[in-house]
């Protein structure tokens, strides 16, 4: 006698062919408390550093899938400290940041690559001044409830005018800033 209904087994497998057909979807984070992004450089061969508190990061985000991969940061550039107030002051004017025209700088990256393990590239866009350059930042990725994105990219100043005129000299000032930054996320 033929039954009208699939055994349990065959049903089961057809709910795993179809799952494994459906891509994996981002998660979607936003920053969350205890993330910080920072810039190093010299200044006259004295080595400082110096941090944009207040600034905002969203990802969507699958290790496994990367193809859906979205980041976008955003940074207040008022909020820049270096722990020297001339340097501080020096920084929001027009030679440097221009904060009264360009408040604030964006970094946008829809391209991730993964370099093995938890390492990951995302070749993105950084917005500073009005000009727009790529800029690649790796990081390693560390799941969890709060998962954490630490990472590394180089920004040429004068490729976006920072530093200009009388600081264009590339032997008071490097061309390369080292930013670094952790950013630890919640579930959006």
């Amino acid at each position: 006698m033929s039954s009208k209904f699939a055994s349990p087994a065959a049903v089961a497998a057809s709910l795993v062919a179809m799952l494994a057909a459906v891509p994996a979807l981002a998660a979607d984070y936003v920053q969350a408390a205890g993330s910080s992004l920072v810039f190093a450089s010299k200044y006259d061969g004295e080595v400082f550093t110096g941090s944009f508190p207040g600034f905002d990061t969203r990802l969507s985000f699958d290790p496994a899938d990367l193809s859906g991969a979205r980041l976008e940061v955003t940074i207040p550039l008022a909020g820049a400290r270096s722990g020297n107030a001339d340097r501080d002051k020096t920084l929001q004017e027009a030679d440097f940041f221009n904060v009264a025209k360009f408040a604030t700088a964006h970094y946008r990256a829809e391209k991730f690559r993964a370099l093995g393990g938890n390492q990951f590239a995302a070749d993105g866009v950084l917005e500073l001044r009005g000009v727009s350059k790529p800029v690649t930042l790796t990081f390693t990725w560390t799941p969890g409830t709060q998962p954490v994105l630490a990472g590394k990219a180089t920004v040429k100043r004068l490729d976006f005018g920072v530093g200009g005129g009388d600081w264009a000299d590339t032997s008071t000032i490097p061309n390369e800033t080292a930013i670094s930054t952790k950013v630890v996320f919640k579930a959006k």
